[in-house]
């Protein structure tokens, strides 16, 4: 399965270095230099798709990173053969991703990496089933799980301690115990 780590966003400078929206905790690992990510184009075509006149660009499968820096606070990256402004805007918006068997498991028994989740079951305590986890929504105030109801409709739980009192990974399921209405909206 493949991991979003980061997505390229504004060109920073004029010899190709791109502003990078972390996506990871562990930032540098993933874009230390040498490490090879896969890419997915943006769903917007880049302002500027061709790097010169008559010269089309197509992002490549795959980028290499030469360079990565911490920059107030912005990952600031340069890739192996993105060396002008036009090209490294031409990135704007790709997604950028590992694949999720060269990534180790947590430390701690009480984290997760989202795709270990995706997919799982969601019961009750008393084991009705509420749904399938589909992706997980990082919000500001807490992770948030995406459910798949039964009904087809899409459903949202907290990833919090007070609502979700198991997660069983090897036996495929979520434990959680939602709010009276939590569903009702």
């Amino acid at each position: 399965m493949r991991l979003i780590v980061g997505r390229i966003g504004k060109p920073h400078g004029l010899r190709g270095e791109v502003t990078v929206e972390v996506r990871t905790d562990e930032p540098e690992a993933r874009f230390a230099p040498g490490s090879v990510l896969s890419t997915e184009p943006g769903a917007a075509p880049p302002a500027n798709p061709a790097p010169g006149p008559g010269v089309p660009f197509r992002v490549p499968a795959e980028l290499t990173v030469e360079s990565a820096r911490w920059h107030q606070g912005r990952m600031l990256v340069v890739f192996e053969g993105i060396l002008e402004r036009d090209v490294a805007e031409a990135l704007r918006g790709t997604l950028l991703g590992v694949d999720s068997a060269g990534v180790a498991p947590p430390e701690d028994p009480e984290e997760f990496h989202d795709h270990q989740l995706v997919g799982l079951a969601v019961v009750t305590p008393g084991g009705e089933h509420l749904g399938e986890v589909t992706r997980i929504d990082h919000a500001p105030a807490s992770d948030l799980l995406v459910l798949r109801r039964p009904d087809g409709r899409t459903a949202l739980i907290p990833f919090v301690k007070a609502i979700v009192l198991e997660v069983d990974v090897a036996g495929g399921r979520v434990v959680a115990d939602p709010p009276a209405g939590l569903f009702d909206l």
